[in-house]
């Protein structure tokens, strides 16, 4: 039972992180929308969150004598997974953000962070019931 909860509870902790970066890089493009040469950015989220999970499930955790050796944290994965976006019509500055889109691809992240909370929250509450049921 612990190892479900465990499973379940890691899957929303990686998604809501994942999410929020998303939402960072989303609210950059957004930002910058006037800003000449920008590439809009962003990411691939199902294979993001798939790699972040075969990952921790993998980790391995190595002991250092120092403080000051290299952190083997890997953040939240993505920096290296991050994507420019195929603009469907650029600027004439080179700017490659649509705001339409952006806006668009922003409210929808928004709203799916919101269920993964909304999913959590309802597995804890369900958790603490058959806790104190008698």
């Amino acid at each position: 039972m612990i190892n479900k909860l465990d499973k379940t509870v890691n899957f929303h902790q990686q998604a809501l992180s994942l999410r929020a970066a998303r939402q960072e890089i989303l609210a950059s493009n957004i930002a910058n929308a006037d800003t000449p040469q920008f590439k809009a950015k962003d990411i691939d989220f199902s294979s993001v969150l798939q790699e972040t999970l075969s990952s921790k499930a993998k980790a391995t955790t190595l002991t250092t004598t120092s403080s000051m050796h290299i952190s083997t944290n890997k953040g939240n994965g993505i920096s290296n997974n991050t994507l420019y976006r195929v603009p469907l019509q650029p600027s004439a500055d080179g700017n490659t953000v649509d705001m339409d889109s952006e806006r668009t691809r922003f409210a929808d992240n928004s709203i799916k962070y919101d269920a993964s909370l909304t999913f959590i929250s309802g597995q804890f509450r369900n958790l603490m019931s058959a806790i104190q049921e008698r």
